[in-house]
């Protein structure tokens, strides 16, 4: 992959700091200690919205992977365990990581909430998109096909952080039956604009705005390339339709998800990776796979050193020097032996406390993301899998067939003869072709499935059985003081 250089952007007046203390602040605001510029002096050229944007994209990687985000979907689903402690106090021993202890064991608390700064950061990111479709039409030295440029890539990074806001702190789409219950607070006006307290929206609200901010974007894309770095790290119009049919997915809006999924598989310019590169083009280095419709690109300082990425949890250097998360026996149980994607686990012997003694045990480390890899967004396999599942939603389970077939014969694993339980075929493709990306937990519960966590399960809880409150992670509670209006999870 390629990288962004860490671009800082400037500090605001005492008047807009007070105000940050009470709602989330623009990042792209800070400058070095002892200069000062206003928002309005900061936005009023195309190169200050250009860099406030660079650093609105550089938020939203560090928020998906920095945090507990890049991980959650799969460790909660079953997908992840834990490798032993290398600590001479604790040599062997396996323990959760600190940072999900409550959550993992489906016990998040809202006061010490495992996920308050992705929740912070979310609507941080979301008041900086705001800031920018605010001052974007007054600029003097845009062209208006820039212009909308900009405010179509605003929108989507809008839409998006809403998005995965949603999936962490309301259940999913048909939780009820009209979708009445409680989703997410859709901010659309910045700080700039003053103080609000507003309520949570429903859920069949929430979707609606994002879909119209991403259907917004897509209308606004002028496929002008304004920021510096590789095209596949930022949003675009292909990777915006790639989106919203993942947000038609999440809503079971199957003919609109099989529509849109098609466009991008059909219109996109780009394809699946033959079975002979698979496995080459994740293990190699700086690039991503060539399937890749956006990835999030790690940033590099000026120095050229990098502060983190996915190989943080996921890596493998050494047998003293690795990540915190391999591969479940339950993922590595579904694939078939000749399978080729059996290939991108990497088997490495570890010292782990057995009975008292230290003996060598095998760990699969995901070949995803070593090194220093970008987070993968979208890629086309999604949509793949995407438009097989809107297929059977829509009755046509012999199209479904075609599509998981495209998969499985890519990886060289047996095709399906026929669509008996097409859709469990389908849940288990996903599970496999997309683990690790951020994909499982929010499968299982938009299919209305129990969690059942087997191989190296340390919780206090290993399963959940759907329907339950703890499909939902508590808001923090910092949020819920500072906004009556603010609703908290039920059992939170």
């Amino acid at each position: 992959m390629k990288y962004f250089k860490n671009i800082t952007g400037f500090k605001i007046s005492l008047f807009v700091i007070m105000i940050c203390l009470l709602q989330s602040c623009s990042d792209f605001l800070e400058q070095e200690p002892g200069t000062q510029t206003s928002i309005t002096e900061q936005l009023k050229t195309k190169q200050g919205v250009l860099q406030a944007l660079n650093g609105v994209y550089r938020d939203v990687e560090a928020n998906v992977r920095s945090g507990n985000f890049a991980v959650y979907a799969d460790v909660q689903g079953g997908n992840l365990k834990f490798t032993p402690s290398q600590a001479s106090s604790s040599k062997g021993q396996i323990d959760i990581p600190s940072g999900i202890t409550n959550l993992y064991s489906f016990e998040d608390q809202s006061d010490v909430s495992n996920f308050a700064s992705f929740y912070k950061e979310s609507y941080d990111i979301i008041n900086q998109s705001n800031l920018i479709l605010e001052f974007t039409d007054a600029l003097k030295d845009a062209t208006e096909s820039e212009k909308n440029q900009i405010k179509a890539e605003a929108l989507t990074i809008r839409a998006y952080a809403h998005f995965l806001i949603s999936e962490i702190y309301s259940q999913n789409y048909e939780y009820t039956a009209d979708a009445s219950h409680l989703g997410i607070v859709y901010n659309t006006l910045s700080i700039n604009e003053g103080l609000r307290y507003p309520a949570r929206e429903t859920v069949a609200t929430t979707y609606t705005y994002i879909v119209n901010d991403i259907m917004a974007a897509i209308n606004l894309y002028s496929d002008t390339i304004l920021l510096n770095g590789p095209a596949y790290s930022y949003f675009n119009k292909t990777s915006a339709k790639a989106l919203l049919a993942r947000v038609y997915l999440s809503k079971k809006d199957w003919k609109n998800a099989y529509e849109m999924a098609n466009d991008v598989i059909l219109n996109s310019g780009v394809g699946l990776v033959n079975s002979a590169n698979y496995i080459s083009q994740w293990e190699q280095p700086d690039l991503p796979v060539s399937e890749i419709l956006l990835e999030f690109s790690i940033p590099k300082s000026s120095e050229g050193s990098v502060s983190g990425s996915l190989s943080v949890p996921y890596g493998y250097t050494s047998k003293t020097v690795y990540g915190n998360y391999v591969a479940t026996q339950d993922l590595l149980d579904l694939y078939e032996t000749a399978d080729i994607r059996k290939q991108l686990f990497l088997e490495q012997p570890l010292s782990t406390l057995v009975n008292l003694q230290l003996v060598d045990l095998n760990y699969y480390f995901t070949k995803k993301f070593q090194g220093n890899p970008g987070y993968v967004a979208f890629r086309l396999s999604e949509q793949y899998l995407i438009r097989a599942e809107a297929a059977i939603g829509l009755k046509n389970p012999e199209e479904a067939k075609n599509d998981i077939n495209i998969i499985r014969s890519r990886a060289n694993a047996s095709l399906l003869t026929d669509t008996n339980n097409i859709e469990e075929a389908l849940f288990l493709e996903r599970r496999k072709e997309l683990c690790f990306e951020g994909h499982l937990f929010f499968d299982i519960a938009r299919n209305k499935k129990d969690i059942s966590r087997n191989d190296g399960c340390i919780a206090i809880n290993c399963g959940l059985s759907y329907p339950s409150l703890k499909y939902v992670l508590p808001i923090p509670l910092y949020n819920i003081n500072l906004n009556s209006n603010l609703k908290q999870n039920e059992s939170y």
